[in-house]
């Protein structure tokens, strides 16, 4: 770092209230690289996510026997129909910016592309923005496009800078590669407070792409302070005024929603875009505390999350509403099972039973006498009754018996009966047997 970089910084940390922003600004940016463009905290985050969301992705494909491949493959034929169908609407409705078409805008276009060392420049549309003020970029097959919405377009008309700034901005997020580098990191883009820190500083990142483009900071500043003045009163918006907004984002409420977020507020973007990064104040330590549970849901912050909680909520209620409608029959069948448990459990006494009966003709007194156990290694017991020969399996609180039927060819059928705790519906059709 030069002696010139360190006395500006040292400007900024203390000096900022006697220099002019808009000098102060281009001081700062004069001596910036491209490379210099990325955000400290990016690289760092990035290596992070890229590790963590590999891990995850093995672990889903063990944990699934590569069965979320399956999963994979649909998805990714959903995005092609989604995605199609955007990038069709986009080049059969948008106009695109060619040297001919808006050769101004193109000048500007072609001006940021070289300012960032961008050789071959993205396919760029003006598409109507029906009073929504941005920009995006987006990518398809390969294929790289950029969308200006016209009402960016015309209320950044008498701002020498107020397209530079949002062509350079995603500009930014195509050469990051932001938009080509997601399914490795997908999983770990919903980790709590690791997602959303990440998105807010490739945001930060391409910010300052944009201002790169821009001839000063105040045209920077004032390209992204339309987005909360509006087309017409980004013009008197008072900069100072509205970056000294950031001292109330330390608190609890505002540090808690911005953690949750994908986007830095808007007044720290203008702030660092003026160059007063300095001046941002820390976050609350009790909102990283509420955040840490909260998965990051895209960039809508808590928006997102109460839109995934009311879904999961709705879901529930549907969920609830279907047991209460069916409980009867789930627990017909979770009962059934378990009778038909306690029905094998007592096929061997049964079977000596039956085979004591027909070679002595007599009904056998107990269980000892047929060589069988009262009590099972499950801890069911088993009794008979010496007068009828039926056979009782009691297991934890519920009991059915087995009485047995002589047919008319000598052979003993098993009937089941309910005892305790269970119901007609409940048992096994395997021991309903003949009347």
């Amino acid at each position: 770092m030069s002696i010139k970089t360190k006395y500006i910084d040292i400007l900024t940390l203390y000096s900022l209230h006697e220099i002019p922003t808009i000098l102060l600004g281009a001081s700062l940016w004069k001596e910036k690289s491209v490379d210099e463009l990325v955000y400290k905290n990016e690289k760092t985050l990035d290596k992070i996510i890229l590790v963590l969301g590999i891990f995850l992705w093995v672990v889903l494909l063990v944990g699934t026997f590569g069965i979320v491949l399956l999963f994979l493959l649909l998805a990714y034929i959903a995005y092609l129909f989604v995605q199609s169908g955007i990038i069709s609407y986009i080049k059969g409705n948008g106009v695109v910016l060619t040297a001919r078409q808006f050769p101004d805008l193109y000048e500007q276009f072609t001006d940021c592309c070289g300012k960032l060392n961008i050789s071959s420049p993205p396919k760029t549309y003006i598409l109507h923005g029906n009073g929504v003020m941005n920009a995006f970029a987006t990518r398809f097959l390969g294929t790289q496009y950029i969308v200006l919405l016209s009402d960016t377009v015309d209320a950044m008309s008498t701002n020498p800078d107020g397209i530079r700034f949002y062509l350079g901005h995603e500009l930014g997020h195509l050469r990051m590669r932001h938009l080509g580098k997601t399914f490795l990191r997908w999983p770990a883009l919903w980790l709590p407070l690791l997602g959303a820190a990440y998105s807010r500083a490739r945001e930060t990142t391409c910010d300052r792409h944009g201002r790169a483009c821009c001839q000063s900071s105040e045209n920077a500043a004032r390209s992204l302070v339309a987005l909360a003045a509006g087309s017409r009163r980004w013009q008197t918006t008072d900069l100072a005024e509205y970056c000294a907004q950031v001292q109330e984002t330390s608190g609890f409420w505002m540090s808690f929603h911005e953690l949750l977020a994908g986007y830095p507020w808007l007044s720290k973007r203008v702030a660092r875009v003026m160059g007063q990064d300095a001046s941002i104040p820390g976050r609350s330590k009790l909102a990283y505390l509420m955040a840490l549970p909260l998965p990051y849901s895209g960039r809508g912050g808590f928006i997102s999350v109460l839109l995934l909680f009311y879904m999961a909520f709705l879901v529930g209620t549907v969920a609830v509403t279907f047991y209460k409608e069916h409980r009867t029959g789930f627990l017909d069948r979770f009962a059934r099972v378990e009778t038909s448990s306690m029905v094998r459990e007592a096929e061997p006494a049964c079977q000596a039973a039956a085979t004591f009966f027909k070679t002595r003709h007599v009904i056998p007194q107990s269980l000892e006498s047929l060589g069988i156990n009262a009590t099972l290694q499950n801890g069911d017991r088993l009794s008979l009754d010496p007068d009828n020969m039926t056979i009782t399996v009691a297991a934890h609180a519920r009991a059915l018996a087995l009485a047995p039927r002589l047919m008319s060819d000598g052979s003993i059928v098993w009937r089941c009966k309910p005892v305790t705790g269970i119901l007609a519906s409940q048992l096994p059709a395997s021991c309903s047997g003949p009347e």
